[in-house]
C-alpha cells in the first residue's frame, strides 16, 4: 500500500511576489500551485493508494474564492483518479468563531466523492485499491471547540492550553484503543511540538498567541503504522518506530526556510506485517521550490561595486528571492554604484539590498531610500545592525516581529 503525505500548503502566501501580467495571479501564488500540480502528477504516476494532507491548506482562515478554486481543482483531479484524499483541518483552516464553517467544509457539504475531511478527532476507514486503510485525524486543537465556559473560569491561557493538551492525549489514547489491529492504520495530526523536539521555521510567525504544545510520545503510538504530521515547516523525522514525520511545507515562505528541502513524503506499507511494523519505507520527494538566497559581502576596495557584482554572479540568483547584505565604510558607500547592482539583480525574482555601515555610530540607512521610506521589518533589521545582534538570534526575532505584523485574519485563532 503506497501513501502520499503532505502538509502546510499555505495557498495565499504572496510575500516577495508580483502580479503575473498574463494571469493576474501573484507569482508567489503560482509557485505554491505549481508545487501542488507536481504533487498531483506524482500521485497519479506513482499510483498511490491514498493521499493524506496534514493541514493548513491556506494562509488565511477565510481564503478567497480564487484560492479555494485552485485548491479544489487539484484535490478533485486526484480524487477523480480513484485515489481517496484525506484533508485534515490545520490552524490556518479553523474558523474565527465557533459556529462558522472551516475552510475545508465545502468538500463534505458537496459530498465530493473520494474526499474525506478530518475536522474532529476520530477515525475514518478509507477504501483504497490495496484494501481498507484506517486514518485517525487530530485537527488543530482550539480551546473554544473542546472546553466549556466553566473550564475557563479562573484559569490563565497557559493553564487552559495544558488542559487542552491533556484532553487531546486522553482522547487519542482512547481512539487508538479502538483501532482494528488487522488493518493498516495511519495517524495524522496538525500539532505544535515542544521546541526542544523539533526544528521550527516560518510557522512560528504565522500563529498568533499561545497554543497547546505536545511531545513526540503523544503521537508515537504502537497502534499506528505511520504518523503523518503537519504544522512545522521543515521536513523532519522525529521517531522511526512507528515513523513520526513532519512533511514540511511545500514552498519556502521566508529566509528562515532558505536551506530546507521542500516536497512530500511517499510511504510504503505492507498490510501483511504485524500492527505497528507495516511501514517498510518513507522518503521525501522534493518539488521545484523557489530558492531563497542570502548574499553577504564585505568589500575591500574603495569602490565596492565590482566586488559585490562578482559575488552576485557567483551566488546563482537567477529567479531566486535574494537578500544582499553589504558591509561598507562610509567612503565605500558613497562610491557604490546602485545602478550596476540593480542591473545584476534584475535576474532575480525579488531582491532587497541592505547596506550596513561598519564604522558608523548612527542609524544605518538602506542604499535606495531614507529611514522614512523603510518598512517596520527593515527598520528592525537596521536596529539589529546598529546593536550587532547575533545572526542566530536575528531570524527568530524577525519571525516573531512578522507574526505581530501579519494580517488581521490570522489573529484570534485562540480566541475565547
Amino acid at each position: 500500500m503506497r501513501l502520499l503525505h503532505f502538509a502546510d500548503l499555505h495557498i495565499g502566501v504572496e510575500s516577495y511576489g508580483r502580479p503575473d501580467p498574463e494571469t493576474g495571479l501573484n507569482t508567489r501564488l503560482q509557485d505554491f500551485l505549481r508545487a501542488f500540480d507536481e504533487l498531483a502528477e506524482q500521485a497519479l504516476a506513482r499510483q498511490v493508494d491514498a493521499v493524506i494532507f496534514a493541514g493548513d491548506a491556506y494562509k488565511s482562515r477565510e481564503p478567497s474564492q480564487t484560492h479555494q478554486r485552485e485548491f479544489a481543482r487539484r484535490v478533485a483531479r486526484i480524487a477523480a483518479a480513484g485515489i481517496p484524499v484525506y484533508l485534515l483541518v490545520g490552524n490556518h483552516d479553523v474558523p474565527a468563531a465557533l459556529h462558522r464553517a472551516h475552510a475545508l467544509e465545502i468538500f463534505p457539504t458537496l459530498a465530493v466523492e473520494n474526499v474525506h475531511v478530518g475536522d474532529r478527532l476520530g477515525t475514518q476507514v478509507l477504501q483504497t485499491r490495496s484494501g481498507p486503510l484506517q486514518v485517525t485525524g487530530v485537527p488543530w486543537p482550539t480551546p473554544a471547540q473542546l472546553l466549556t465556559r466553566e473550564d475557563y473560569r479562573g484559569k490563565s491561557i497557559v493553564q487552559v492550553n495544558e488542559i487542552v493538551s491533556d484532553l487531546i492525549r486522553q482522547q487519542l489514547r482512547a481512539e487508538a484503543s479502538r483501532i482494528d489491529p488487522a488493518l493498516p492504520a495511519v495517524l495524522t495530526a496538525h500539532l505544535a511540538m515542544d521546541v526542544r523536539n523539533v526544528r521550527t521555521a516560518s510557522e512560528s510567525s504565522m500563529v498568533v498567541g499561545q497554543f497547546p504544545v505536545f511531545f513526540p510520545e503523544t503521537v508515537a503510538l504502537r497502534e499506528y503504522d505511520y504518523v503523518a504530521l503537519g504544522h512545522h515547516h521543515p521536513y523532519q523525522v522525529l521517531r522511526e518506530r512507528p515513523p513520526v514525520v513532519y512533511a514540511g511545507s511545500m514552498q519556502r515562505v521566508d529566509f528562515g526556510e532558505e536551506k530546507d528541502p521542500k516536497g512530500f513524503v511517499v510511504v510504503e506499507l505492507d498490510p501483511a506485517l504485524p500492527q505497528g511494523e507495516r511501514c517498510v519505507s518513507h522518503e521525501l520527494v522534493e518539488v521545484m521550490a523557489r530558492r531563497f538566497v542570502t548574499v553577504k559581502v564585505t568589500p575591500s576596495a574603495q569602490d565596492p561595486t565590482d566586488e559585490v557584482v562578482e559575488r552576485l554572479r557567483r551566488a546563482g540568483i537567477e529567479d531566486a528571492i535574494v537578500r544582499v547584505v553589504v558591509e561598507l565604510r562610509a567612503d565605500q558607500q558613497r562610491a557604490l554604484r546602485s545602478a550596476a547592482l540593480d542591473a545584476e539583480l534584475a535576474r532575480a525574482h525579488h531582491a532587497r539590498i541592505q547596506v550596513v555601515l561598519v564604522d558608523a555610530a548612527r542609524t544605518r540607512v538602506a542604499v535606495d531610500g531614507s529611514v522614512e521610506a523603510l518598512g517596520p521589518l527593515d527598520l528592525l533589521r537596521l536596529y539589529f545592525d546598529e546593536h550587532r545582534v547575533p545572526s542566530e538570534a536575528r531570524e527568530e526575532l524577525e519571525r516573531a516581529a512578522q507574526g505581530l505584523l501579519d494580517e488581521a485574519d490570522l489573529a484570534g485563532i485562540e480566541e475565547g
